[in-house]
């Protein structure tokens, strides 16, 4: 029986199509397409064993199906139910839950409501106005003002003073935003990480938003430590595809950002080199996860996540 893998996306032109090719070359008893979707009804069976997912974040409904298609047993990648529980406040509580070391942050009230709040009765719970000094004196100065819910660079802005952080946030709108310790990095990284066995450590420019293909950017200890402390993030999140953002002070790597479930998998992003081994290992994952499907709906129990650096 042939297997059929889905591909859900979005813009993105190079990877797709790649991707697609490179199943179906193998003749492996694995077929990869587009997911085509119109309309869902519920409990509705899903024809397919795996579903990529590259862009539920930005399509709703998109999202509503994929909840579907695990109940249905489709292994989707990636569930579709953590990453609606992911934020980059949770990540950073959770990071140093699991003894990853990652900078000092505080998730903010949102500065606006939707229509129908009202500040006087809806918000008894708030305190205001914010103990800005206080915040400011745990994550410290400089400091990165960022959305909780975002991605690619989007409503992030590093502050030099109370007054930029203050400014910033006056202009935040309903979004909800975490104030995070600025690290001062001597080399930054960034994984690719694949299957929740797979971590492909690159040197990164956050700056510039550039990879350099320079396989022997880390020592063999940091190296591993890198490796190490991604996997036990990407296996805690229970993420298939994933990136995570090191950067590095003083010999030590701090977990930045590892909210990256749709993360950018174009040729002219990853180069070339780099791209090559992303479409080929992920065709590796999604025609293992294919033949031996892992049921997600039995990993919605994160007892174990949240107990994880405890002692018996």
């Amino acid at each position: 029986m042939t297997l059929k893998v889905g591909l859900l996306v979005g813009r993105e032109w190079s990877f797709p199509p790649a991707f697609i090719e490179e199943v179906n070359r193998r003749e492996m008893g694995v077929v990869a397409e587009y997911v085509m979707l119109g309309g869902t009804q519920m409990d509705e069976p899903c024809p397919y064993a795996v579903i990529i997912d590259r862009i539920s974040h930005e399509v709703p409904y998109y999202r509503s199906y994929l909840k579907n298609a695990v109940l249905q047993g489709t292994t989707v990648v990636n569930n579709p139910f953590m990453w609606t529980a992911d934020d980059k406040f949770f990540e950073a509580s959770l990071a140093t839950r699991l003894g990853v070391a990652s900078p000092k942050t505080v998730v903010l009230p949102n500065k606006e409501y939707i229509p129908g709040i009202s500040h006087q009765e809806s918000l008894r719970n708030l305190k205001y106005p914010l103990e800005w000094e206080g915040i400011i004196d745990y994550v410290g100065l400089p400091c990165v003002l960022k959305d909780a819910h975002g991605g690619g660079w989007k409503e992030v802005y590093i502050c030099q003073t109370l007054d930029e952080v203050i400014r910033h946030y006056n202009h935040s709108g309903l979004l909800t935003m975490v104030l995070q310790e600025f690290i001062q990095w001597d080399h930054y990284v960034r994984c690719i990480c694949l299957g929740q066995e797979e971590v492909l450590p690159i040197k990164y420019h956050p700056g510039e938003r550039k990879y350099y293909v320079e396989h022997n950017h880390l020592s063999e200890e940091l190296g591993r430590r890198v490796m190490d402390d991604s996997l036990k993030l990407v296996r805690a999140l229970g993420y298939d595809m994933n990136t995570v953002e090191w950067a590095i002070r003083d010999g030590i790597p701090y977990a930045i950002d590892f909210m990256n479930p749709a993360p950018d998998m174009d040729v002219n992003s990853l180069t070339p080199f780099y791209f090559k081994w992303v479409v080929q290992h992920m065709a590796d994952m999604v025609i293992r996860l294919a033949k031996k499907p892992r049921k997600q709906a039995k990993e919605l129990n994160w007892a174990k996540m949240f107990t994880a650096s405890r002692k018996k």
